[in-house]
């Protein structure tokens, strides 16, 4: 159980670390919650980008609202947890998307 939590960690990590920088790369500047990469206009855009890249969105603002002391270190360690769940959930997805597209094609 430990191993296979870990697996979909790591691969959560994997595509939200290269969404995230394939993001960057594009824009030149970090990625958040913020105009640019969330967009009324783009519903679609949004939601994928949120997903795969959302964990290091927020852990992006996060420690911007903490450095700007805009709030406690609790709650930085609670968007922290909530990443690392956000991350393992996103590794989950993609490690049962692609078994079910393995097995389909057996």
């Amino acid at each position: 159980m430990v191993v296979e939590i870990t697996f979909a960690f790591l691969v959560g990590l994997t595509i939200g670390g290269m969404t995230a920088s394939a993001m960057e790369i594009a824009t030149g500047r970090p990625v958040s919650f913020r105009a640019g990469y969330i967009s009324a206009e783009r519903p679609a855009r949004t939601v994928l980008a949120s997903v795969a890249a959302g964990p290091m969105m927020l852990t992006n603002d996060a420690l911007d609202a903490r450095r700007g002391g805009q709030i406690s270190p609790a709650l930085l360690a609670f968007c922290g947890f909530a990443a690392l769940a956000w991350t393992t959930a996103v590794g989950t997805a993609v490690v049962s998307l692609a078994a079910r597209t393995v097995a389909s094609l057996s």
